[in-house]
């Protein structure tokens, strides 16, 4: 798979002490000229040799120089500028794309981390730095320049596709899903009937659709069985003396036995202390077992955004007969508000681009984009994936397509199954 295929690369000849050597490496690349500057389109692996190339000329490096091993302090000056990410995307990289990462660093660079991944606390604050440190040979300051941009964009891409959550399995389930789902990456969790799992959001719902289907019944769940079992469900020692008035089912909130004066109901058949419902409620008016909706759900997107809607003729894969949709939304930069994680501090705005299909489906979708986006929930407040930085305007679970081309992987199409994910994601929170 590629991350970067097709590269235009600005060449300003005034960085160049000669203009006639410059255009001789530059002929076989068929240059277009604007200005003082030339303009060269050209594959990755092209790029690559071409900016040894152009180093050389640059730079003067001697014949002698040039793939010979690097002198004690020689290398120092070829400054590569770190890149601070999420260590939990970074974790999930490094063990699940480590084919991806050796292609993108190649012979000449190693890619690092600090601190160790294997000591960060995994939640998803935790940040590492990413240092592309040269081997032992020599490392020209275009190439390794370069290699960081793909390095970035693959991640990027990485980033913005991955989910992170829990599913409930026992110590066998575990390896047996870890066997069947090689995609996604399982850890434990601080629950012993439960593992984190993080891996792209197609493969996430598969597990999940996995799980239910293989969980007969509540009563037979090898994790019920468990919490059955824990201190904090069953009963220990004299009972207390309200015991007479509680049921025998437990709150799946506070985990205690409901009392029958405090038990409240809801439509979807599930049971809760009136109070934990109403401190759940008060967070997301849904079901905190099924997530069944009970109110009309607003988010925590920013006020004073934009969402405006173009179309053209071309056509998406996998949609020839129809146009496109452009979506554009646009963020701007504030102060957090209470209900954002740093209430007084500003945060980044953000513009993003997102295309559907000018087909009645697409057109559906789009309405449901909008009502999402009235009921801020398109965006929120956070750290951003991508970057690393904190308090940005960030995607908030609802998947959308940045780009036309390169399929579910790069978030363009073809991807046949994008439009009825979307719709179930927006039905999750009640949209529909």
């Amino acid at each position: 798979m590629e991350f970067i295929t097709d590269i235009t690369v600005i060449i300003d000849e005034a960085h160049y002490k000669d203009p006639g050597r410059l255009m001789k490496i530059l002929q076989c690349y068929s240059p277009e000229k604007k200005g003082s500057c030339y303009n060269v389109r050209a594959t990755y692996e092209e790029v690559e040799h071409l900016s040894i190339k152009l180093s050389a000329v640059k730079h003067h490096f001697s014949p002698a120089t040039r793939g010979r091993t690097c002198q004690q302090g020689e290398c120092a000056s070829t400054h590569i500028k770190s890149v601070d990410v999420s260590a939990v995307v970074m974790a999930y990289i490094q063990q699940k794309c480590a084919k991806e990462l050796n292609k993108i660093q190649g012979n000449s660079l190693v890619i690092e981390t600090q601190p160790d991944l294997r000591t960060v606390h995994n939640n998803s604050s935790s940040t590492v730095r990413v240092t592309l440190r040269p081997r032992h040979v020599f490392i020209y300051p275009v190439h390794a320049d370069c290699v960081r941009q793909r390095f970035i964009t693959f991640y990027q891409r990485t980033a913005s596709d991955l989910q992170v959550t829990s599913v409930p399995v026992s110590a066998h389930d575990h390896k047996h899903l870890q066997r069947r789902f090689p995609h996604l990456l399982f850890k434990p969790s601080h629950n012993k009937y439960e593992v984190t799992v993080t891996g792209p959001f197609v493969h996430i719902a598969k597990l999940k659709e996995f799980v239910l289907q293989n969980t007969p019944s509540s009563s037979k769940s090898p994790v019920n069985k468990g919490q059955a079992d824990t201190p904090s469900s069953r009963t220990l020692g004299p009972q207390p003396t309200h015991s007479k008035e509680a049921e025998d089912e437990s709150c799946p909130i506070c985990m205690e036995p409901i009392l029958i004066t405090e038990k409240e109901t809801l439509r979807c058949k599930h049971s809760f202390c009136r109070d934990c419902l109403k401190k759940a409620f008060d967070y997301k008016p849904v079901c905190p077992t099924c997530g069944a909706l009970y109110d009309t759900l607003t988010g925590t997107q920013p006020d004073g955004g934009r969402m405006n809607v173009t179309k053209n003729s071309s056509s998406l894969p996998g949609y020839d007969k129809f146009g496109t949709v452009i979506i554009q939304y646009y963020i701007p930069s504030g102060i957090q508000k209470q209900e954002h994680p740093n209430p007084g501090l500003p945060y980044e705005g953000v513009s993003r681009t997102a295309y559907l299909p000018d087909s009645s489906e697409g057109r559906r979708i789009l309405k449901l984009l909008r009502r999402a986006f009235d009921q801020r929930l398109i965006f929120t407040v956070g750290r951003s994936t991508t970057s690393g930085r904190n308090n940005m305007v960030t995607w908030n679970d609802i998947h959308h397509k940045t780009s036309t081309h390169g399929g579910p992987t790069h978030y363009g199409y073809p991807d046949p199954d994008y439009l009825s994910r979307v719709r179930d994601e927006l039905k999750v929170k009640g949209i529909e």
